[in-house]
């Protein structure tokens, strides 16, 4: 399984919904999102001043956490960004290969 990050922002009719409904609903039907995509959520987390959730997922993959992010955007209910998350062993990994590459201009 992979890792993602998603944090973001509710809009006028998304805060009205978590003010309605509370934290503990919201979690409730992120688990249920995440669960629908075969993953689990590891943490969920409320914040404020840039951003109103910080979500820890474990996905099956890429197309699973577009899946995600792109039902929960399309709501319209908030924006959310999804950041990869790579373990240090997968740091390693990427460290022992050789890419091949020529910066612009040279």
């Amino acid at each position: 399984m992979a890792k993602y990050l998603f944090t973001g922002s509710y809009t006028l009719d998304g805060a009205k919904g978590v003010l309605a409904e509370g934290g503990t609903r919201r979690r409730a039907a992120t688990d249920e999102l995440v669960g629908s995509l075969g993953g689990t959520v590891e943490a969920y987390y409320f914040g404020f001043g840039g951003d109103d959730f910080y979500l820890i997922a474990d996905l099956p993959g890429n197309a699973a956490a577009a899946a995600g992010a792109l039902t929960a955007a399309a709501s319209g209910a908030l924006q959310v960004r999804t950041t990869v998350l790579l373990t240090p062993e997968e740091i390693d990994e990427a460290t022992r290969l050789s890419p091949s590459y020529r910066p612009p201009g040279e």
